[in-house]
């Protein structure tokens, strides 16, 4: 194919590069792509039509691309054009990358078909690999080409293999069947099981089981190594899930948590406190994704579970298989979708008990991973998978689907997508955006088709399911589906905004922060993709660094956090920045939201897994939920906050909106003005400045009314914002012309913008409307058992606080706003009301 622009040399990958890789048999197809190379073509057939928002003009640009009808299907030979062209005609350019890619994908996919009977056939490997009961014998079977003896050791045969010496195959798979005992599996459940083999060099050496579905350690020996343990119980001692799955949300409200820190005691918690303690407050706050991390066994605690050793099994560290089993199903009971942190990026390097233990210095094509630099990551020190093998293949699209089947998890959050998508890992690179940083020689192209071939079988075993992708390159269409040519995730996450707010937070003053960067930052993403957005995630309160709290507020957090005292300036802008910062991420930064455990509440200080350079201490590897149940802190306030913003979502679906639009990015006052969905938001982000009578533009005419404030008492705030006032709209210019609006808006209310504060406006319905007495439209679903604010103690401000008011009432935006707190003698009580609701 002839290619004379320079630039689509760059969009080219090797034709030399490695093709799917299968064991040598008659009725097998050779190494090499079946049918070999060639011009070729790909029908495309018209797909149910789907809804997609037109292009809106407004002051910020929104790109939005109309999809096509068109998916991608299979012929004979090949690809023609893509469906991905049509949502970005750009992309074109590197038709020769994508073309190969898609054949590699094609044509592995029909490999699979022909030789395995089909993806979902061959992703029941668990059921044929590792341990397993077949009528009235148990079976073992382990890929391990290198070998050359092998033997089944463990408790049952008191670690003499002599008697249970296995078979090989022409495919390096070695096999064993033991028939029952007096009826009973020769192997017992809950035993300890080892592979021994002689390789190469003559040397016997005993490893895990790859396929393992437990693992367990002595704790009471230091550095002690793990044993693979048979985990087959018994019929009355399985869990049996008594929950079905719940619906697939609109948008995701993600809440990622660690089990194995989520308890209060300097320990590790199990999976069962997790579920009876932790997923209750989830549940409260408005979640409806739990994200659970380190599910995978890993015997390195303070990798946060991200050097896997044993794929398939359940980290022993918090609990037994049927332990995450109760996790998974009492989430499902409480309406909670779970997603699980899945590495197949790379691997621990560990040999004794991890998957590094089966390479003997073979070569790659009898490896789990490549051989030299390619086989190993330098900055993780970790292995990297040859996703070209036809047996790694096997085993990591079984394992997708063994935590699927087995634990009724609802998808996955795949981790390293950056190290898997390009040969240099994203070492030492900025993307810039030019295609060519993403589409070229550097991309890996094994990887890329694992990943559709892992994103296709997930969403055929699963359609409601939810995968979303790490990846800090925005390598476009990586969340498009794979019949249009993309590689298939869900989301990616927006994993630029926690950098932007942390650079702020450490190197700028309040007064210097740009509201057009912020902007850029939040909305700085394919519209044609979906983003999860968030703050902070488990990684900014790493060791080395700190939650966002803690960097507003730092060691005042020790002093300063009691209620039954004033706050200090540094306390009173430290809540306030917490929820503005995490609200605006939320509703300007994707189409999903994600919160690390904890963060909800402004957990302070730090993560810190026991080591040796802390004394092997649990004291910062924990959660102090008594911070936010202790009435009197102001924990409470950010916690409720973060209840309330996501009860915004549950009852308006801004999320899940494609109405996007920014129409003030005020830099001197310090002002952003948007609207997500019918919602229209107002940051404030000035240190010490209230604007009276602020203008903001709007869509929809009518009258609008406070749907949640920062500022309200019972968020820790000062409650200057009046909620019982009607904001009515007036038109702005000509109808129709943009230009002549206000800020491109076609109509126009006034409010009350006090300092750190931020407040959505919802528009109701004037049909028989009367304003309900004592009562406020503000946050939400909010727990009572999570929120008591004594209104006796909540400061108000006073009759001078504002600049310009001389008493407790003051004219906003052509209605009355007042001081007072309409809640009572005791705390507030907030419900969102719709439309139709206000008149009741």
């Amino acid at each position: 194919m002839g290619l004379s622009p320079p630039a689509a040399m760059l969009c080219l990958t090797s034709s030399a590069a490695p093709s799917p890789l299968l064991p040598p048999r008659a009725d097998r197809a050779g190494p090499g792509i079946a049918g070999g190379g060639g011009s070729v073509r790909l029908t495309l057939l018209p797909s149910p039509r789907r809804s997609w928002p037109a292009k809106v003009k407004t002051k910020f640009s929104v790109p939005v691309t109309v999809q096509q009808d068109k998916t991608m299907t299979t012929a004979e030979e090949g690809v023609d054009h893509l469906p991905i062209y049509d949502l970005d005609p750009k992309l074109a350019e590197c038709n020769d990358h994508f073309s190969y890619r898609v054949k590699r994908y094609l044509d592995q996919k029909s490999l699979i078909e022909k030789h395995e009977g089909g993806l979902e056939e061959f992703s029941k490997g668990y059921l044929k690999f590792g341990i397993n009961t077949v009528g009235d014998a148990t079976v073992y079977r382990e890929w391990a080409p290198a070998a050359q003896e092998a033997q089944l050791i463990g408790d049952f045969n008191n670690w003499n293999g002599a008697k249970h010496k296995m078979e090989k195959d022409e495919f390096g798979i070695w096999s064993i069947s033991i028939s029952h005992v007096n009826g009973k599996p020769a192997i017992p459940h809950n035993s300890k099981v080892k592979f021994r083999f002689r390789h190469g060099g003559g040397v016997w050496v005993d490893r895990i089981p790859a396929w393992i579905r437990y693992a367990t350690f002595d704790a009471s020996k230091f550095g002690a190594p793990y044993d693979g343990v048979h985990w087959d119980p018994p019929t009355s001692e399985r869990y049996v899930f008594k929950h079905s799955r719940p619906p697939k949300p609109d948008a995701p409200r993600i809440y990622e948590a660690h089990v194995g820190m989520s308890g209060e005691k300097p320990q590790v918690s199990t999976y069962r406190e997790f579920a009876d303690n932790v997923l209750p407050r989830i549940r409260a706050n408005n979640y409806n994704t739990v994200q659970l991390m380190a599910i995978m066994e890993h015997s390195y605690y303070a990798s946060f579970g991200y050097h896997v050793t044993n794929f398939f099994a359940v980290s022993s560290r918090s609990g037994t298989p049927e332990d995450l089993k109760y996790l998974v199903d009492k989430a499902h009971s409480l309406g909670l979708q779970v997603l699980m942190d899945v590495v197949h990026s790379h691997a621990s390097n560990n040999v004794t008990d991890g998957l590094n233990g089966y390479d003997v210095g073979q070569n790659t094509e009898e490896s789990y991973f490549h051989t030299g630099d390619r086989g190993y990551h330098k900055l993780w020190d970790s292995r990297l998978f040859n996703y070209a093998n036809w047996e790694v293949l096997r085993f990591l699209l079984s394992n997708l689907r063994y935590w699927m089947d087995e634990f009724k998890f609802d998808g996955f959050r795949f981790d390293g997508v950056t190290s898997m998508l390009y040969h240099h890992h994203g070492i030492n690179m900025a993307f810039s955006g030019n295609y060519k940083d993403y589409f070229s020689l550097d991309t890996d192209v094994d990887a890329v088709v694992y990943m559709m071939l892992a994103n296709h079988l997930m969403h055929k075993l699963l359609p409601e399911a939810t995968v979303v992708a790490e990846d800090v390159s925005g390598m476009p269409v990586l969340c498009r589906s794979v019949d249009e040519g993309g590689v298939g995730f869900d989301f990616r996450l927006a994993m630029a905004i926690p950098d932007r707010w942390i650079d702020y937070l450490k190197n700028k003053d309040d007064g210097k922060w740009s509201m057009g960067e912020i902007v850029q930052t939040l909305t700085n993403r394919r519209y044609t993709e979906k983003c999860i957005a968030y703050a902070e995630s488990h990684d900014q309160s790493i060791v080395g660094d700190k939650t966002i709290a803690f960097l507003l507020m730092d060691k005042e957090m020790y002093t300063g956090m009691s209620d039954l005292q004033p706050a200090s300036p540094t306390i009173d802008r430290g809540i306030a920045l917490q929820k503005m910062i995490h609200f605006i991420t939320m509703a300007l930064g994707g189409d999903g939201y994600l919160n690390f455990m904890g963060n909800e509440f402004g957990h302070p200080e730090w993560t810190d897994f026991p080591r040796e350079g802390n004394n092997w201490s649990y004291e910062k590897c924990r959660r102090q939920w008594t911070l936010v149940d202790t009435d009197h802190l102001r924990y409470k306030y950010m916690n409720a906050f973060d209840q309330a913003m996501n009860a915004l979502d549950e009852k308006f679906s801004f999320l899940s909106s494609s109405k996007q639009i920014v129409s003030d990015m005020n830099e001197e006052e310090k002002v952003i003005v948007f609207e997500r969905g019918n919602l229209v938001f107002v940051f404030n982000f000035h240190p010490n400045k209230t604007y009276e009578g602020y203008k903001v533009g709007c869509d929809l005419p009518g009258k609008y009314r406070v749907a949640l404030d920062s500022d309200a008492l019972v968020f820790g705030g000062h409650g200057r914002v009046g909620h019982d006032v009607d904001h009515f709209t007036l038109p702005e210019g000509v109808p129709g012309v943009p230009e002549t609006n206000f800020n491109n808006r076609p109509n126009s209310f006034k409010v009350l913008s006090p300092p750190h504060t931020c407040v959505v406006y919802h528009r109701v319905d004037e049909k028989g409307e009367e304003l309900k007495k004592g009562g406020a439209a503000a946050s939400g679903k909010i727990a009572p058992e999570y929120i008591d604010v004594d209104a006796a103690q909540v400061k108000r401000p006073t009759t001078k606080e504002s600049e310009g008011t001389t008493d407790r009432e003051t004219i906003i935006g052509g209605g009355k706003g007042s001081w007072k707190d309409d809640s009572g003698n005791k705390g507030m009580k907030f419900v969102f009301r719709s439309p139709d609701e206000d008149g009741k």
